[in-house]
C-alpha cells in the first residue's frame, strides 16, 4: 500500500497537477536509490566471477540410540531397585526388567495370597478362570498373544477390586497336531518314519519335544507378564489329568454314554486315522483343478463331475449318472431316483449291471434326489458318502468299502485291486470307454476336504470307532443358555449354539494315532462270538470285571486293550475339574470350580466349549463357567488368515523386543516347511516387515490388543502396537516430569482431600474419576477398547 500513497502524494487525489516535494521525502528517495545503486554493482559482480561448485554437505544418518537396559545387581526374586536415575526415554526393556521373578516369588498370582485358606469365603467375591491350554506343536503366535492379552487384563481388575483371583495355566498335547510335527520333524532330520523307530521310541521322541516347546510357552507367557498361577499349571497328559481322562471314558462308558459302532468317519489316509470336523479344510473349486496329494507324484484332477450310464438288466435301457469321485462306483449299490420323476418309473424295482464288478444295482425311489439336478439320478455308495448312509439304513442297502485305511483298494474291486484311489479314476474312465459306457466329463463347481494336518483328501470311511451319546447332554446345553444359567458373549453366538446343538451327532472320540491318551478299553477274548469290551484303570481291574460281567471263571478269559488314543479334545474337555484335582474330593475342586469366565476364540466355541459344557454337567452335575466371552480371530494387517507359508506368524516376543528381517528369515530353516514354502513365507516376511519388526515392549503390545479387540476378526498393523509404544513414551516422559517437583526419596501415603480445591484441581479430579467409572464399567462389559480410550484420553 505504500506504493500507492506515495503516488497519490506525487499526483494528488485526482492525478492532475504534481505537487512540490518536502525535504523528508526527498531524503527518503535518495537512500532508497542508494540501496538500489549497491544492490546492482553486487549482482554485476556476482555475474563477472567464475563459478564455483560447492560440494553438498553429507546428510547426517541419524543414529539409532540404544533402548537403556536395567543394570542393577539384582538377585532373581528380589524387589527391583528404584533409586537410580530413569532413563532418557522410555524403554522396554529397563521398564519389564527384574519385576515378574519378584512377583512370582512373592505369590501375588495365588489365590492364597493374604489369605489364611482358600476355603474361607472373601467377602468380595473370587474370579477364577482357565487358560486355554496352548498346543505344544510350537511356540505361541499373535493369536494367543490376543488371548493373554486379554485374559490378563481381565484377572488384574478382578484382583484390583481384592477378589481372590485364580487364572490357572496349562498345555495341551494335541494329539494329531503334535504327532504330525514331530513326524515331519523326524523326516526331515533322519528320513525315518514312526514305523521305523516303534511307538515306544516314537512316544519318547514326542515327550522331549513336549519338554522343549512347552518350555518355551511358559517363558513366553511370563515374558508377557501374564499374572498366572504357576503352582497349579497342568498338562493334559500329566498324571493328574490321565487319572481323570480314564475316569471320566470308565464312568460314561458304564452308563452307556459311551458306545462303539461302525460308522462314516473323516478319514485320512496319509494319517490312518480318524480326523475331528476342525481339521478339515473345506478348499472351493470352480472347475477343473489339478492338486498336490500326498503320495502321488502327478497331480490329481479335481473339479469335475464325470457321466457314464449303467445298463438295465432285461431291457435296453440306461440310467446316466455322475460323480466327482469316480472311483467310489466300485462301492455302488443301487441307483435312487424319485419316486415322482416319470423318466424312470418304468425302472423303479428293476435292477441295473454294474460294468466292472459282478454286482446287480436295484433302481430305488426316494424323495432325498432332486429331479431337476443333472440327470436326477445318483449312484449310492453307503460305505464312502455320510448322505448314501443315511439313505441306504432306510432301505436296508449293504455297506461295501473299497479302499483300505491307506487309500488303496481292496480285493473286491476287481482288476484295479491294490491301486492307489486316484489312480484308479484314468482305469476307470477306460474302461468305461470301452464298455461304450463313458459320456463326458464336465467343470463342477465342488468343495474338496483336506486334512488340514497331512493335506490329504479327507474320505468318509467305515471304520469301528468309540462315539459319545451327545443328544441329551446337547439338550441341557440349549435350556443351559435359554435360562440364563450361561451367557454367551457376544451374545450373536447364542443362535450359532442353538442351530449346532439341536443338529448334533454323536461325538467319535478315537483316533487311529500314537500320541495321547491311550483308550482304557480291553476287548474281551472269549468263546462267544458277539464283540464285548470293557473298561478299566488296569489289565487287572478289567480281567475281574469282564469275569462278573459275563459270569466267566478269570482264568477263562483273555484281554486285549484298545491301542485307539481319545480324541485331544475329550481331555481338554474336562480341564476346569481335571486341573483341580477330580475325581478326588480335593480342596482346589471346592474352592474353584464351577470357575467364573471362560474366555477363548470364538472358532472353537463347539470343538472346546460345548464339550466342557457336557462333560460339566454330566460328571460335575454343574456348568463348568458361569460366562463365555468369545474374541475375535487375529489376522494379519491384510485380512489374510495366519499361515507359516505366508510368513505371517509372528512370535509375541518378538514384537515386544524386536527382531530384523534378517531374523525373521532364519527362524523360517527351523521350520517343517519345504524349501518352496520357505521361500514364498520369505517374500511374504520382506513385503511386511522390510526393516523387521520394531521393539515394542510388552506394555505396547498387550495395549493395541485389548484396543482392537472388537466384535469382527482383528486385522492387526505392527505399526498400531509401534504407535501405543510412543504412548508409552509420552506417559514416561510426563513421569519424569512430575517426579521433578518431588523430593528425591519422598514416600507417598495417601492423604484425604483438602478440604477446599482449586477449579484446575476439581478439574482433573473429575477427569480421573470419569475415567475410572467408564473403564470400570467397560470391563464389566467385556468392552475393552472403550477402557484403552478412556486411559489413553485420560493421559493426553
Amino acid at each position: 500500500m505504500q506504493n500507492m500513497t506515495d503516488n497519490e502524494t506525487q499526483n494528488g487525489p485526482s492525478g492532475d497537477q504534481p505537487q512540490e516535494k518536502t525535504a523528508k521525502q526527498l531524503e527518503k528517495e535518495a537512500k532508497k536509490a542508494a540501496k538500489l545503486d549497491k544492490l546492482k554493482a553486487k549482482l554485476d559482480k556476482k555475474s563477472t566471477a567464475p563459478a564455483v561448485q560447492k560440494d553438498k554437505p553429507e546428510k547426517k544418518v541419524k543414529e539409532t540410540k540404544e533402548s537403556a537396559i536395567y543394570t542393577a545387581q539384582t538377585a532373581p526374586g528380589e524387589k527391583k531397585d528404584l533409586t537410580g536415575q530413569m532413563p532418557d526415554a522410555y524403554s522396554p526393556k529397563y521398564v519389564e526388567a527384574a519385576w515378574y521373578e519378584w512377583w512370582e516369588k512373592e505369590g501375588f498370582f495365588k489365590p492364597e495370597y493374604g489369605r489364611k485358606s482358600i476355603l474361607d469365603p472373601n467377602p468380595k467375591g473370587q474370579f477364577v478362570m482357565v487358560i486355554p491350554p496352548p498346543n505344544v506343536t510350537g511356540t505361541l503366535h499373535l493369536g494367543h498373544a490376543l488371548t493373554n492379552a486379554v485374559e490378563d487384563a481381565i484377572t488384574r481388575w478382578h484382583r484390583m477390586n481384592g477378589r481372590t483371583t485364580l487364572w490357572n495355566p496349562g498345555c495341551d498335547h494335541a494329539g494329531i497336531a503334535t504327532q504330525v510335527v514331530v513326524e515331519k520333524k523326524l523326516w526331515r532330520e533322519e528320513k525315518k518314519t514312526r514305523h521305523d523307530l516303534g511307538r515306544g521310541e516314537f512316544i519318547k521322541r514326542v515327550w522331549k519335544w513336549k519338554e522343549e516347546k512347552g518350555g518355551r510357552i511358559y517363558e513366553q507367557l511370563r515374558s508377557l507378564g501374564s499374572s498366572l498361577d504357576w503352582s497349579r499349571e497342568r498338562f493334559t497328559m500329566d498324571p493328574v489329568m490321565c487319572k481323570a481322562v480314564n475316569e471320566a471314558f470308565i464312568r460314561l462308558h458304564d452308563a452307556d454314554d459311551i458306545y462303539r459302532a461302525n460308522r462314516l468317519v473323516n478319514w485320512s489316509c496319509t494319517l490312518k486315522s480318524a480326523i475331528s470336523d476342525i481339521e478339515v479344510d473345506k478348499v472351493e473349486l470352480t472347475g477343473r483343478t489339478m492338486l498336490s496329494i500326498p503320495g502321488y507324484d502327478n497331480k490329481v484332477e479335481f473339479g469335475v463331475l464325470v457321466h457314464f450310464a449303467y445298463k438295465a438288466e432285461d431291457s435296453d435301457s440306461e440310467v446316466v449318472v455322475a460323480t466327482t469321485r469316480v472311483e467310489t462306483m466300485l462301492g455302488d449299490v443301487a441307483v435312487a431316483v424319485h419316486p415322482d420323476d416319470e423318466r424312470y418309473k418304468h425302472l423303479i424295482g428293476k435292477n441295473l449291471v454294474h460294468p466292472i464288478v459282478d454286482r446287480k444295482l436295484p433302481v430305488i425311489a426316494d424323495e432325498y434326489v432332486d429331479m431337476n439336478f443333472g440327470t436326477g439320478a445318483v449312484k449310492i455308495t453307503p460305505a464312502h458318502d455320510q448322505n448314501d448312509y443315511d439313505l441306504g439304513k432306510r432301505h436296508n442297502l449293504p455297506c461295501i468299502t473299497v479302499f483300505d485305511a491307506e487309500g488303496r483298494m481292496l480285493d473286491n474291486c476287481g482288476p484295479f485291486s491294490g491301486m492307489k484311489r486316484f489312480d484308479v479314476r484314468r482305469e476307470i474312465i477306460k474302461t468305461l470307454e470301452k464298455a461304450k459306457l463313458y459320456r463326458e466329463t464336465k467343470d463342477h463347481t465342488m468343495v474338496v476336504p483336506l486334512c488340514s494336518r497331512s493335506k490329504d483328501v479327507v474320505e468318509p470311511l467305515l471304520r469301528p470307532q468309540w462315539y459319545i451319546r451327545c443328544d441329551k447332554m446337547a439338550s441341557e446345553a440349549i435350556q443351559a443358555v435359554k435360562s440364563g444359567d450361561l451367557k454367551i458373549i457376544p451374545d450373536v453366538h447364542e443362535k450359532i449354539w442353538y442351530h449346532w446343538m439341536e443338529g448334533i451327532r454323536d461325538w467319535c472320540i478315537s483316533r487311529q494315532l500314537w500320541w495321547g491318551h491311550q483308550i482304557p478299553a480291553y476287548r474281551v477274548i472269549s468263546e462267544k462270538e458277539e464283540e464285548c469290551w470293557v473298561s478299566a484303570h488296569t489289565e487287572a481291574e478289567a480281567l475281574a470285571k469282564a469275569a462278573a460281567k459275563f459270569n466267566l471263571p478269570v482264568d477263562s478269559i483273555k484281554l486285549e486293550r484298545d491301542l485307539d488314543v481319545l480324541d485331544t479334545w475329550f481331555s481338554s474337555g474336562l480341564f476346569p475339574f481335571a486341573i483341580f484335582g477330580w475325581p478326588d474330593n480335593t480342596d482346589d475342586l471346592a474352592a474353584f470350580y464351577p470357575t467364573t469366565l471362560l474366555e477363548t476364540g470364538h472358532d472353537i466355541l463347539f470343538f472346546w466349549v460345548a464339550r466342557m459344557v457336557f462333560f460339566g454337567q454330566r460328571l460335575m452335575g454343574k456348568l463348568p463357567f458361569k460366562e463365555v466371552y468369545l474374541h475375535p480371530m487375529v489376522r494379519d494387517a491384510h485380512g489374510r488368515k495366519m499361515s507359516k507359508s505366508l510368513g505371517n506368524v509372528i512370535d509375541p516376543v518378538d514384537v515386544v523386543r524386536g527382531i530384523t528381517l534378517e531374523e525373521l528369515h532364519a527362524l523360517l530353516a527351523d521350520s517343517n516347511l519345504d524349501p518352496k514354502e520357505v521361500e514364498k513365507a520369505k517374500q511374504g516376511q520382506k513385503q511386511d516387515y522390510p526393516n523387521g519388526i520394531p521393539e515394542c515392549g510388552t506394555d505396547a503390545l498387550r495395549f493395541a490388543l485389548c484396543a482392537m479387540t472388537q466384535g469382527r476378526d482383528l486385522n492387526l498393523d505392527i505399526l498400531r502396537v509401534q504407535g501405543y509404544r510412543f504412548f508409552c513414551n509420552k506417559l514416561w516422559n510426563a513421569t519424569k516430569f512430575a517426579l521433578m517437583y518431588f523430593p528425591k526419596d519422598t514416600v507417598q501415603t495417601p492423604e484425604a482431600l483438602p478440604s477446599s480445591l482449586s477449579t484446575i484441581d476439581k478439574w482433573m479430579l473429575s477427569r480421573l474419576s470419569h475415567a475410572v467409572t467408564t473403564v470400570n464399567t467397560a470391563f464389566r462389559g467385556y468392552d475393552f477398547p472403550a477402557a484403552t480410550t478412556a486411559c489413553y484420553n485420560l493421559s493426553i
